[in-house]
């Protein structure tokens, strides 16, 4: 069984001491909700370095946490071929767990780490950042059904997540909003794609049929020369262009005044309007910015996942969640393999 609620600042360790487990046990150690009690690393030197510069202890063995640590949950930030062994191990002793996505390497881990954090009863997060991201937020509060969906995510190369492919690197952000923003599953997936600079694919993308009719079109690309995530929505009434970089969104929709079978589309021909740009934008389409929350996606992410451990309300991406999108991306690759370039 998972340890008992505390209301008390939950105790907590990050395995994992490179770029992004910085960034967490950063934020963690600011949290009034949190207590960090160490951080972990196997190489030593990053593990004290981190660890010194946050006045916090450190340890080199994943699997064996000093005991004066007493700590509740732990967040496990490194590569993704370890998540599963040291995920389980923590699990199985009944401590709750973040997982930095994608949730583990394969399909079956995946499933191994949920049926086992149900058997425990512990907290299994995983770690879409992208979900709690201000701009997705602002979309979900729409009145939308996508039709139709484009999302583009560019990355330079950063000699970082060399172990898989862009897919499961940058690409599965995006598979996993579409199962968000889509509520339908997936009948048919083609996808292209090839390695550059590493054994794995760096560039991919994918066509993705739904059951309801919607369709995606998806790129990853991590050797470009400027990063970029842009996603685009269209609906039988509306338009939505998103940036998740410059937390910016807009959305247009019919005005009240598009009817075109009231409309005299003869007299609205270019040529005899002075600015039909200016007739269409401002006359018939309701354009407008969404509004966003001032918030840092994982900063809301760890507070949601320190939120779940002391109250064990469900995470809002839990293991199941992470196994889905994981189960998705694999059926990118594996049409990629049988689409060599």
């Amino acid at each position: 069984m998972a340890v008992e609620v505390r209301e008390e600042p939950v105790p907590i360790a990050v395995i994992g001491a490179g770029h992004l487990g910085r960034h967490h046990a950063r934020i963690l150690n600011e949290l009034s909700q949190a207590k960090l009690c160490g951080v972990v690393d196997l190489q030593e030197d990053r593990a004290r370095e981190l660890a010194q510069k946050l006045g916090v202890p450190h340890a080199t063995d994943p699997l064996r946490l000093p005991e004066a640590w007493v700590c509740q949950a732990v967040c496990v930030v490194t590569p993704t071929v370890t998540h599963a062994d040291i995920a389980s191990f923590h699990l199985a002793r009944g401590m709750d767990v973040l997982v930095e996505k994608p949730l583990t390497k394969t399909v079956a881990e995946a499933k191994e780490l949920c049926r086992l954090a149900r058997e425990e009863n512990c907290i299994l997060q995983v770690g879409h950042v992208e979900r709690f991201n201000p701009v997705v937020q602002a979309v979900m509060e729409l009145d939308i059904t996508p039709r139709y969906i484009e999302g583009d995510r560019l990355a330079p190369f950063s000699f970082r997540s060399t172990d898989i492919g862009v897919v499961m690197d940058l690409m599965i952000h995006d598979l996993d909003l579409l199962q968000l923003l889509i509520d339908s599953p997936v009948i048919d997936v083609e996808a292209f794609g090839g390695a550059i600079f590493t054994p794995a694919e760096d560039v991919a993308t994918a066509r993705l049929r739904f059951e309801n009719g919607a369709v995606a079109r998806l790129t990853a690309n991590r050797v470009a020369l400027k990063p970029a995530r842009r996603m685009r929505m269209f609906s039988k009434d509306a338009y939505v262009s998103l940036d998740f970089d410059k937390k910016y969104g807009l959305i247009i929709k019919k005005g009240k005044g598009w009817d075109l079978e009231k409309l005299d589309l003869e007299a609205l021909a270019g040529e005899k309007i002075e600015n039909l740009s200016k007739f269409v934008f401002e006359g018939l389409l309701d354009i407008r910015e969404l509004n966003m929350a001032e918030t840092d996606p994982l900063e809301a992410e760890l507070a949601s996942f320190i939120n779940c451990v002391q109250t064990r309300q469900k995470p809002l991406v839990d293991g199941e969640t992470g196994q889905r999108a994981l189960d998705l991306a694999y059926r990118v690759m594996e049409s990629i393999a049988e689409n060599p370039w």
